[in-house]
């Protein structure tokens, strides 16, 4: 006779995790903690903005890859062609500025769908092209294949930077002042606009976008820029970052990486914070409160870095860099301080690719 097919006695099921309850970085690390370099040459590996490979002189490698996926990434409704090329590039030399270093080299794969003709293969290239002018970047290779669902675009770039000058998210101590490039914010409320407008044209094709005054927020969102001049800048002052990342998945994000992997705490002060001010306003139009678009956005590409408060009085007046509060010690938590001084515990709620 037949065995009934089913569970066999004793035997527990066995329970799958879902990737929405690991996160994205909750993933990696799942996937990479039990990884060991056999390699020499492999300085650093999985954990940073780059990985730092050592070249035999005093320059090391920064290797760093990004995917950006149609429908998760980006949304061809509103995302012109070379804007896309253009920003694929530029989110991987972010990358390369954040340990310091300067891009040299990218490779570009790019997994199609049949709908896209080579007239907008040639439109996404000259996006890259022309990123790879401003930046000084070359173009050396890459791979292509079909694809049957959505346009996938990969970049993997090169970097480098003399051994002693790069910067890692670790190497904050308690006590360094945390500091910001630029303003924040932005990029989150010009993808709200863009996606408000989409949503009008759905339900009334006939209706033309309303987006005139908002180039700023739209392109901060859609043609971002990296902050390559930042170590230029920093040099130029004598001032050397303890710590540094670049802000790609939201302030609050970005800045608990920071505080984990030096083993800090911080407090950072909310009206501290650099918001463009028709940011701010478009936030409250939103029935957002401006920080917490900065907290929680993303895509702004700016550099979040700690320094030495005996480095306070030579960055205190350089245009374009604000000092946003102050690492402490681990025991005394992660706080964003409101103006009327109470503490609000720092979570991470920003963009998850699950």
């Amino acid at each position: 006779m037949y065995e009934k097919k089913g569970k066999k006695p004793g035997k527990p099921e066995q329970q799958l995790t879902p990737l929405s309850e690991l996160g994205e970085f909750g993933l990696i690390h799942r996937l990479t903690k039990d990884i060991r370099h056999m390699q020499p040459s492999t300085i650093k590996g999985v954990g940073d903005d780059a990985a730092v490979i050592d070249s035999g002189k005093d320059e090391a490698y920064l290797v760093s890859t990004d995917l950006l996926v149609e429908g998760i990434h980006f949304d061809m409704t509103y995302t012109p062609l070379k804007h896309l090329g253009y920003k694929a590039v530029v989110v991987n030399a972010s990358d390369i500025a954040a340990m310091n270093g300067t891009p040299r080299q990218i490779m570009v794969s790019m997994v199609i769908p049949s709908r896209y003709s080579a007239e907008a293969l040639d439109e996404i290239y000259a996006g890259i092209k022309l990123a790879c002018d401003t930046y000084q970047i070359d173009l050396i290779g890459g791979d292509t294949s079909s694809s049957t669902s959505g346009l996938v675009i990969s970049v993997t770039v090169i970097g480098t930077a003399v051994k002693e000058e790069i910067v890692y998210r670790k190497g904050a101590n308690p006590g360094d002042l945390l500091c910001v490039t630029g303003d924040l914010g932005s990029a989150y409320i010009g993808l709200l606009l863009l996606e408000r407008e989409k949503k009008v044209f759905q339900t009334n094709p006939g209706m033309q976008p309303e987006l005139t005054g908002f180039d700023y927020q739209i392109g901060r969102f859609l043609k971002p820029e990296a902050r390559t001049d930042v170590r230029r800048l920093l040099e130029g002052i004598g001032v050397k970052p303890t710590s540094m990342i670049d802000i790609s998945d939201g302030l609050a994000s970005e800045i608990l990486h920071l505080c984990k992997q030096s083993d800090v705490g911080c407090k950072i002060y909310e009206e501290k914070i650099p918001i463009d001010p028709q940011t701010r306003e478009l936030a409250m139009e939103f029935k957002l409160i401006p920080s917490v678009a900065v907290l929680s956005g993303g895509e702004d590409y700016e550099l979040l870095f700690t320094i030495p408060q005996s480095d306070h009085e030579k960055i205190k007046d350089v245009a374009g860099i604000t000092v946003i509060g102050h690492t402490t010690e681990p025991s005394e938590g992660r706080y964003i301080v409101t103006p009327d001084g109470k503490e609000v515990e720092i979570t991470a709620q920003g963009w998850e690719a699950f």
